[in-house]
């Protein structure tokens, strides 16, 4: 693959020169999966699951051709009918690269089930929507399971947005999913999630089927010192470097979070013309902040009056340890506790505030600098 021209990917996996460390973290999940282990991975949003789980997988690929990884994001799901959707067609993609064999497999597979397929208009790859009437999409999945069992590869799967599942309309697929996992002899799972409270409930609760079948990590922010190595070690290609204290600046100001992390690196390598200090990084702030402000403003008009003053309230201090307290409810010249319990429940359901163990945040970063700067 060519070089990239901006070294701090945003989105997506690009290999593992543009990957930031988590050497602790990967060496863990790779010798979990070698060693036969399920996992389930949680953590926070946007602080970096899915490109370790894609870093691991690349590693686990390059080790053997006999191992089939397959990554399978089923944060737009709504209902069953789209899991199976998105399943088949990641399994079937990863599992069979001559798309005529495929088809055969999969005629032969899903017999009696009407198959659309259509092509990605991103990806270019074909991808599957079966017609399953409700009654049969449980044996649909059960038949997703054999197409992998009969792949004679050894199978890493990882399901991206686990928790999700959750909210079907349809009860029945954690314990249907348990049953398959349970028996199937040639793959091993990576169960990842950003909502801890139901990722814990799901492998935590024993009356739920998930209940100690996974080995459980989080996952915490990159040290700042290995992060600033990898961010040297990119912008020395430009002849420049950022010292320690600018980093910190920087780190400091989005809590460390992967994704703003390298969306602020990502910005201040295209401004080639400045020193990388703290005033760069105040405007490389200003540019995305005014690029983002539009979409910001729209998630804030949408609230009502009492979530919004909450939102900024929080914002403001940056950590809330008792948003229901008379001082801070006073500080910022709250309604009546009633109404700021109902507000705080709001913005949690809409993950625009996150508990986290020293306090109430605003979940993005990004919208918490902009409240304080801008509103």
């Amino acid at each position: 693959m060519k070089p990239l021209n901006n070294p701090f990917v945003e989105y997506g996996y690009k290999g593992p020169e543009y990957f930031c460390d988590r050497e602790e973290e990967t060496g863990q999940l790779v010798n979990a999966l070698y060693n036969e282990s399920n996992i389930a991975l949680i953590s926070p949003r946007r602080i970096g699951k899915s490109g370790l789980i894609k870093h691991v997988f690349n590693r686990m690929e390059a080790s053997s051709k006999d191992v089939a990884c397959i990554y399978i994001d089923i944060l737009n799901t709504r209902n069953q009918r789209d899991f199976i959707d998105v399943m088949a067609t990641s399994v079937v993609q990863k599992l069979d690269n001559n798309w005529q064999s495929a088809m055969r497999k999969v005629a032969e597979m899903f017999k009696g089930l009407r198959v659309t397929i259509s092509m990605d208009e991103f990806t270019g790859l074909p991808t599957l929507s079966l017609d399953v009437e409700e009654r049969k999409q449980d044996s649909t999945v059960e038949r997703i399971f054999e197409y992998v069992r009969r792949s004679g590869k050894r199978c890493y799967i990882a399901f991206d947005e686990f928790q999700q599942v959750t909210e079907y309309p349809e009860r029945g697929l954690e314990a249907l999913l348990r049953s398959q996992i349970q028996f199937i002899d040639n793959a091993y799972f990576i169960f990842s999630g950003s909502q801890q409270h139901l990722m814990s409930e799901m492998f935590l609760s024993a009356n739920r089927p998930f209940y100690m079948a996974s080995q459980l990590m989080s996952l915490d922010v990159i040290k700042e010192d290995k992060y600033l190595d990898f961010a040297n070690r990119h912008f020395a290609k430009q002849g420049r470097t950022m010292h320690a204290d600018d980093f910190a600046y920087l780190y400091d100001m989005v809590d460390g979070q992967t994704w703003y992390v390298q969306t602020m690196l990502h910005q201040l390598y295209t401004m080639t013309d400045t020193e990388l200090d703290k005033d760069a990084v105040s405007r490389a702030f200003d540019t995305i902040l005014n690029k983002m402000s539009t979409a910001l403003s729209s998630i804030y008009l949408a609230l009502t009056d009492n979530q919004a003053l909450l939102l900024r309230a929080i914002a403001k201090e940056r950590v809330v340890k008792e948003p229901l307290s008379q001082t801070f409810m006073t500080r910022h010249r709250l309604p009546a506790v009633s109404s700021v319990r109902l507000a705080l429940g709001a913005l949690e359901n809409k993950q625009l505030v996150y508990r986290q163990p020293d306090g109430y945040i605003v979940y993005d970063r990004f919208l918490g600098l902009w409240l304080r700067n801008k509103v």
